[in-house]
């Protein structure tokens, strides 16, 4: 059996603390040894909540097209929406977590929910604690928040758009790949990405009208 190993962290500082990156490879390691050979890896520096991941979509396309086992160490580090899960579930590629190696789809689902509620639990106590700082900081007759808003608006914005862009020209080699295998209609690239297990920008199916968006941008 031949894997396509994923891994993902949501910032650089946990690539070096806690189930960062070489924990995952070491945990996805350990899985396969015994049952065959990991083929490829596909690492992501990335939210689990942002469902626009290239090197994902970049993963289930090898996966498709090697006819391996996308093999992640943890369920969460695909994402922690029960859509995202589903959609994956949907694609063809199977898939097989190291902490959940026999669970079956209906037992996916509960999981993908738990860390959705637990995502938002967080958010939660997060929104909670800043709005108890603020009202802290403004009795001392201070404010909470960045001096300069502006220009961390304008970097955030710009680091969104190289990642953005970076997600657009992955997806661009793909439909080229699928174009030189003989495929040229917009419908017939659509079809091919979804058979393959290529997740649109919003972590959904594809259609003609996004790839000819991808095309013309």
């Amino acid at each position: 059996m031949s894997f396509v190993s994923y891994v993902r962290v949501s910032t650089g500082k946990q690539g070096i603390r806690g189930l960062g990156i070489e924990a995952q490879r070491e945990a996805v390691a350990d899985y396969a040894k015994n049952k065959g050979a990991v083929v490829a890896e596909f690492a992501e520096v990335e939210s689990g909540r942002n469902s626009s991941r290239p090197q994902l979509r970049a993963a289930l396309a090898h996966a498709k097209a090697t006819q391996s086992v996308l093999l992640i160490a943890k369920l969460d580090r695909l994402a922690r929406k029960v859509s995202f899960i589903a959609n994956l579930m949907e694609s063809g590629v199977k898939f097989v977590a190291v902490d959940r190696p026999d669970a079956k789809p209906f037992e996916l689902h509960i999981y993908a929910a738990l860390a959705e509620e637990e995502a938002r639990m967080i958010s939660e106590r997060t929104r909670a604690a800043l709005a108890a700082k603020r009202t802290r900081l403004a009795s001392e007759g201070k404010r909470l928040g960045n001096p300069r808003p502006a220009a961390s608006l304008a970097k955030g914005m710009a680091t969104r758009m190289a990642k953005a862009d970076a997600g657009k020209a992955q997806i661009r080699k793909t439909i080229a790949a699928v174009q030189a295998g003989g495929v040229t209609t917009l419908r017939g690239i659509a079809a091919e990405l979804n058979g393959r297990g290529v997740l649109s920008a919003r972590g959904g199916q594809w259609s003609a009208t996004q790839v000819s968006r991808v095309l013309a941008g």
